[in-house]
């Protein structure tokens, strides 16, 4: 049976956006790794039929009301989840002074930024719309191979898969893994991205798998802030699932 490459590229635009907050043509194409041209040709083709909207002052794409309302585009758990964590995401990075993000886990390995919030702060960390980084990276990596209890040799898989900006032994890796799974959080100190400290909390139950992740500067904060951040992230996991 012959698959038409235009109807099945235009399914996995509306998924995606059925479980993200509004995104640019850009992120959409890097996300679903669509040239610009064929991006847009889709983009306008589903705004035209109504299944997509276009913000006319962000130009960013979200999908419809009618369309998202539709199970079938996503899991119904996994999409109360992500509406949840909308206004509660944007409150704890105003409270916490931080970037606070919601992480999916998607196909070939990989962790979709789906939810994303700022701080007001004149210097503050900016995540990109759609970015999307290595399973085992970060802290929100460590944290869902801890949930998800991996085996040693999956472990060191995910680990080689990610370019570390600053050197880590697969040894310590599975150390900070082993802290994770005893504190509930997980901390990448500037390991991932260098000069940012992140926290991260696993959602490891619903849909795909989430994580919750608090991005701060390095050093900016005590080992006993960072701990609070934790507990703060384990609190709006609680929030997100009831």
């Amino acid at each position: 049976m012959s698959v038409v490459r235009s109807v099945t590229q235009s399914f996995a635009v509306m998924r995606l956006l059925a479980g993200s907050s509004p995104l640019s043509l850009s992120a959409i194409g890097r996300a679903l790794g669509l040239s610009p041209s064929s991006a847009f040709n889709l983009l306008k083709t589903l705004e035209r039929e109504g299944a997509v909207e276009r913000d006319g002052a962000t130009k960013a794409y979200r999908i419809a009301p009618a369309w998202a309302a539709i199970e079938a585009l996503g899991e119904p758990r996994a999409q109360a989840v992500i509406a949840a964590a909308r206004p509660r995401v944007a409150r704890l990075a105003q409270e916490a002074d931080a970037a606070v993000a919601l992480w999916r886990i998607i196909p070939r390995d990989r962790l979709q930024l789906v939810v994303r919030a700022e701080s007001d702060a004149g210097m503050r960390i900016g995540i990109a719309d759609g970015q999307r980084q290595p399973l085992g990276g970060g802290a929100a990596g460590r944290a869902m191979a801890a949930a998800q209890r991996i085996d040693r040799a999956e472990l060191a898989r995910r680990y080689s898969a990610v370019h570390w900006q600053i050197d880590l032994s697969f040894d310590a890796y599975a150390q900070q893994v082993e802290l994770a799974a005893r504190k509930g959080f997980a901390v990448d100190d500037g390991f991932a991205h260098r000069g940012i400290c992140s926290v991260g909390v696993a959602i490891a139950d619903i849909g795909p798998g989430f994580c919750l992740s608090a991005s701060v500067f390095a050093g900016s904060r005590t080992a006993e802030e960072i701990d609070a951040l934790g507990a703060k992230l384990i609190a709006l996991r609680t929030a997100l699932t009831g």
